[in-house]
């Protein structure tokens, strides 16, 4: 199972004048990972959820990563 946040390290070059950012990362939608969509998929029982997340469908709810956290911070 692949995760929706990839993580990696730049090349830092030791005459940059900003301090380093170690780790970088981004995420990816859940729709990349699910392919064609399956029949009888749960949907979210009140339309007020659905509404609220932006989709019907619960398993492609991705929230936005906080941008304070950078790499393993991300929970």
């Amino acid at each position: 199972m692949s995760t929706e946040y990839k993580y990696w390290h730049p090349f830092i070059s030791p005459f940059d004048p900003c301090e380093p950012i170690e780790v970088k990362s981004f995420n990816t939608p859940p729709q990349l990972y699910l392919g064609f969509q399956p029949p009888g998929l749960p949907q979210f029982e009140n339309p007020r959820d659905a509404l609220f997340h932006g989709t019907l469908w619960p398993i492609l709810v991705s929230p936005y990563p906080d941008p304070n956290k950078r790499g393993n911070q991300i929970e």
